[in-house]
Parts: C-alpha cells; structure tokens; sequence
C-alpha cells in the first residue's frame, strides 16, 4: 500500500477574539496551505472540513464555507468532531486510490459562541444536563482528583506542566497570546481561578479562535510535490463509553488502545526508545500525564517525573500544546501540523534535536473520552 505524505500546510495565528472574518480565516489557513506546497486550488481533489454546528449556531455548519474552504468543483465532505479525526477521513480518501490530493481543514472562533456551554449537550439529557452539575468542567476536577489520590501526585507537579507548555507557547508566534508566559510560576498557575478544584484556570487549554489546514498525498505524487514530506505511517483511534461513573478517569484506556493500534500500524515496539517528541490535544494539563502513561512514555503513575522539556528525554507539546491555544475543531490538527514542522526542522524557536519519529493526537468527550493518535515520520 502506498504511503501517504504531508506535503503542505499553514496555521492562522491563534487569537482570544480575533475580530476577523471567520471566512476570511478558512480561505487563508486553505489559501497558505495550497501555496505552501507551490500548487494550485483545482489541484484538490478533495476537501474535508471540521466545523461543528453546536459551536456554529446552525444545522449543516459547512454550507457557508465550501467556496472558502477549497470545496467548490471538488469532492467536499465534513467531520463534526476534532480536525485529527478529519485527518483520517482525508487519509481514507487517499488510501481509496480515487484522491490524489486531499485538503483537510478545521477551526472556529470561540470567541462567538459559549463554549462550555455548548459541552453541554454531551451530558446525559436526562439526568445530567437539567442541573448541569457535570459538564467538561467539572469532569476535568473529578478527573485529575482521582489522579493524584491514586498516585499520591500533589497539584504542585500539575501546575509545572501547565508552567512549561505556557513557556514553549511563548517561543511560538502562532500561540495564544493570552497563553504565552516566559515567566509563569507554579505559584502563579496554583493562584489562578478555581475551575473545578483542583483545576485552575491556568491549567485549562482556552479556548480560542483560529482555522489550520493541510495537504495530504499518496507516495508519488507526494514526492512530485516536496522532496520532504511527511509520513504518517501510523494512525489508531478509540472511543471509551459515555458514563463517566463506569470509566477509570485515572487513567486513558482510549488513548492506550488508539495508541497500541498505531504503534503496531507503524512497526514501533518500544516508543519509549522511538518516539522523538509528541503534541497531544490536552484540554487540561493532567491530562498530559495521563496520557503519556497510557502510551507507555513512562511507567504508569510516573508521569510527572518524565523530564518532556524541550531538551528533555520525550519533549512533549514544545509547541505549547493546546494550553497554548485550542480553537475547537482545529487543536489536534494544528498538534499534527506542529508535529510535522517538527519533523522537517521548521520549528523556529522550538525545535526538537534530530526529531525523526512523532506523536500527534486528538479529542473528543469529556475527560477525552475519544482518542485518535497519528505516528508521523520524516525524511523519505
């Protein structure tokens, strides 16, 4: 089977309000894309959106952005759930053998709808969400609650996850400005707003405005288009059940199974020693820990003490991650792109030594109850 490549893409810079038109964003992120590969838009054979009609405000939420979006005179679909899962529709395209070049989109602006709000809608609609005592909030509390009474981890280890990713944002001028901090403290992090305790403000990916796009491709004609694309050799995804009450929140079992079908997709056998670096979706900053143990980085309940600065043994989200900005249906496809930049060494300020094999993933639900995972790969 033919590999498929990445072989162009572009970010719009992440703001908290961007007062900007939303289809002036989508036609840029798609616009930069295309003239980052050096081709042109009837070169798309096929355009994959993720937009949600919650966050929308209407049914059909792409019937206004398939002009913008590069879906006029070509095959045009859409995924409603995070751009990394419309990655995969676009990588099942190719793999049909009836695409050769798949546009992939995603994004939105926050900042014109009530985004934990509109969580709400993925409560249990008859006992949960009248009194919406449980939302994505306060799941995340029950979530990293569990966490640090099983492993004895104190909020203290939390919060310098949250410190170090605000720091990577601030060496990405991409990122959120609201979230870049060269000079954040532990302190600083542990004296912010209580969300849900024990989550703090400061340890909540905010959401944002923004759009991103890419290009994916078969093998020849990928390497028609760039003598340096990128490999997704690896793609597993998984879905735990809905009820919060029957899942083990200290731990990720969809990441770990996602994780587990990718691994095996992309010939890898020990990711400890394989893995370069990895930009995951964290919508919360415990949950990095989670789920690096669920991907077997670290041992289970060791999280907190894998060394993933930058310069560390597993750098993880030195781009920031999504605490570095998290436009819904745009954040895991803007870690894949992350990711790919840093396989290509285009990862100005930021940069991993020698990064040859990565991580990426996505989600969806509350505390991730959906995960999809891509192993990317550089060089040809």
């Amino acid at each position: 089977m033919d590999k498929v490549g990445i072989v162009g893409f572009y970010q719009v810079k992440l703001y908290s309000d961007a007062n900007y038109g939303r289809y002036e964003m989508i036609f840029e992120a798609v616009r930069g894309a295309i003239d980052s590969a050096g081709l042109k838009k009837k070169d798309i054979t096929t355009a994959i959106s993720c937009t949600n009609d919650y966050y929308d405000g209407r049914t059909i939420s792409n019937c206004y952005t398939v002009e913008v979006g590069g879906g006029y005179m070509a095959d045009e679909s859409k995924v409603e759930m995070d751009g990394a899962h419309a990655v995969l529709y676009g990588l099942m395209r190719i793999l049909s053998g009836n695409h050769k070049l798949s546009l992939v989109w995603g994004g939105s602006m926050a900042s014109c709808f009530p985004y934990h709000a509109a969580r709400l809608y993925e409560t249990d609609p008859t006992w949960e969400r009248p009194v919406a005592y449980v939302n994505d909030i306060t799941a995340a509390g029950f979530q990293m609650r569990a966490y640090l009474e099983k492993y004895g981890v104190s909020i203290e280890d939390i919060a310098k996850i949250a410190v170090k990713n605000r720091k990577n944002a601030s060496r990405n001028p991409l990122a959120l400005q609201e979230a870049q901090n060269a000079n954040i403290t532990v302190k600083d992090v542990l004296d912010s707003e209580i969300y849900a305790d024990p989550v703090t403000e400061l340890m909540v990916a905010q959401p944002c405005d923004g759009v991103a796009a890419l290009l994916l491709a078969p093998e020849k004609q990928a390497l028609k288009i760039t003598d340096n694309p990128v490999w997704i050799t690896g793609v597993g995804y998984n879905q735990e059940t809905y009820y919060l009450g029957d899942r083990d929140l200290t731990k990720s079992m969809s990441m770990e199974l996602a994780g587990k079908m990718a691994f095996d997709a992309a010939g890898i056998k020990d990711p400890k020693k394989e893995i370069d670096l990895a930009e995951f979706f964290e919508a919360y900053a415990h949950e990095e820990v989670i789920f690096s143990e669920a991907l077997g980085l670290v041992d289970m309940g060791e999280g907190t003490n894998l060394n993933s600065e930058i310069d560390g043994d597993i750098p993880i989200n030195p781009s920031g991650g999504a605490i570095g900005g998290n436009p819904p249906c745009g954040t895991g496809l803007i870690r894949i792109i992350e990711a790919a930049k840093q396989l290509k060494g285009e990862a100005d300020g930021y940069q991993v030594k020698d990064a040859k094999k990565a991580i990426a993933s996505g989600q969806i639900g509350m505390c991730a109850q959906n995960n999809i995972v891509y192993i990317l790969e550089g060089g040809n």
